[in-house]
């Protein structure tokens, strides 16, 4: 396995990403939407479910300010997506118009349910389940697109190149329960199993055009972070391409045998209060916790100065007559390692990290002639260093039926505006979803979406 698998590239490609079952914020105000708990513990359902294994709550969602219409481009000879940004015929203004200014980042936060059940009891509703969750991020400054595309500069300046990914499974207990006419509190219990994290930071990066040569000498302090049991860096020996001898650097990366790779404990809070018959306010504070790993290796650029040789070009096809889209990305990916020039640095002993947690404040207002109509704003703040993010969604909700429920929302965030909507049925003994945060854009031939907002979610569960 590369080492760009577990650390660079994995990043990159996430932006074509497609993944499990996440928190669909359209449906915070659906009020029998069976998986509103996981927004906020204080809420219950007016039935019991149980899951369909794996089925009870699908998700193919991405986000991010860029996306892979920003590093692909059409062939105006062929009518497909096999260019990069870099290639050639593509002009500098035309390949570095879709990437931001400020950072342009991409974050994944997703869960696969395994078993998911809610009950009444106790003198509230309950709920019990096993979640497999990945998170991942990426935040690359403007100036490092136009270091891979603009030769047209010979010194280049840049900092707060970062990517994370993390994975671990949660067992989570959750209660809630009415104090009064008024409020409603909730809390969850979560025990966390780790089963690896990466990250990857590059500061105060320096590159300068070495006179006559395609080569590029950068200054950079880099670190990589790995937590996983059994990881090891691979490293070997190279010649220098400008001067006499050799140097070690990471060639590739083992795992010996795997496993759990850590411990931790997070929390659920969550509230609601009726200030009015007609108006409900709602607060919430989810993932409130830290893994701590019994494995921390590390890797830096322990010389801050070295030689690069630059990226190249990659046109991709699949149509069998070349390099494929994976074979391109596989490129990308040992251009970014060489980029990075990472040297082993070992096993430093155990580490704690936190999780990342979300802060949710909801109002909704219920039309006092038509009850079965109501308006909602919510707002989403991700706590994550820098992959962090900022949510408010103005929602319209309905229930015609007493089995039927949905709503239409438009958001506005760190990654730009989207629409959603959610549709809820709810009968006696089944319920089926299917919803939208964000409503899929053009799609390149790989079958992957051009822009990174793109999520659908569904689920079907047995109700009781």
């Amino acid at each position: 396995m590369k080492l760009y698998k577990y650390i660079l590239a994995a990043s990159v490609m996430a932006v074509s990403t497609q993944a499990m079952a996440q928190e669909l914020n359209s449906a915070y105000f659906t009020q029998d939407y069976k998986y509103r708990h996981d927004m906020n513990p204080a809420f219950g359902n007016d039935q019991g479910y149980v899951a369909i294994p794996v089925l009870g709550n699908l998700n193919v969602r991405t986000q991010g300010n860029f996306g892979l219409g920003d590093l692909l481009f059409k062939n105006p000879t062929t009518g497909k997506y096999d260019r990069t940004f870099m290639h050639p015929d593509v002009s500098v203004d035309e390949a570095l118009k879709g990437f931001h200014s400020g950072a342009n980042k991409f974050n994944l936060d997703l869960r696969l349910t395994l078993i998911s059940v809610g009950f009444k009891g106790f003198g509230g509703y309950n709920t019990i389940e096993i979640n497999e969750r990945t998170m991942m991020g990426l935040s690359l400054p403007y100036d490092f697109f136009r270091f891979a595309k603009d030769l047209s500069n010979s010194v280049y300046d840049f900092s707060d190149l970062d990517m994370h990914a993390h994975s671990f499974a949660e067992v989570a207990f959750g209660h809630s329960r009415s104090i009064n006419d008024k409020l409603r509190v909730g809390a969850k219990v979560k025990a966390l199993i780790g089963a690896g994290r990466a990250d990857f930071t590059m500061n105060n990066v320096h590159a300068e055009l070495l006179p006559n040569a395609q080569q590029w000498r950068i200054t950079a302090d880099a670190k990589a972070d790995v937590m996983m049991k059994g990881f090891k860096f691979k490293s070997k020996n190279s010649d220098f391409k400008t001067k006499p001898g050799s140097y070690e650097h990471i060639d590739d990366v083992d795992v010996d045998g795997g496993g759990v790779g850590g411990f931790g404990f997070a929390v659920d809070l969550g509230a609601t209060y009726k200030v009015l018959d007609e108006l409900t306010v709602s607060a919430a504070l989810t993932d409130l916790g830290f893994i701590n790993w019994s494995e921390h290796v590390t890797a830096v650029n322990p010389n801050k100065e070295f030689i690069f040789n630059g990226f190249q070009d990659m046109s991709v096809n699949d149509d069998g007559n070349g390099d494929t889209f994976d074979d391109r990305l596989d490129e990308y990916g040992d251009q970014l390692a060489e980029f990075a020039n990472l040297r082993d640095t070992g096993e430093k002993g155990s580490k704690t990290t936190g999780v990342g947690a979300t802060a949710r404040l909801g109002v909704e207002y219920e039309l006092p002639m038509y009850r079965k109509m109501s308006f909602g704003f919510l707002g989403t703040r991700r706590f994550n260093g820098d992959f962090s993010w900022t949510e408010g969604r103005l929602s319209a909700n309905w229930k015609p039926l007493k089995w039927l429920d949905g709503g239409v929302n438009v958001a506005v965030s760190d990654f730009g505006t989207s629409a959603g909507w959610i549709l809820n049925i709810h009968p006696v003994g089944a319920n089926i979803f299917i919803g939208m945060d964000h409503i899929m854009g053009k799609q390149a031939k790989q079958g992957v979406p051009l822009k990174s907002n793109m999520n659908i979610n569904l689920g079907m569960n047995v109700a009781f």
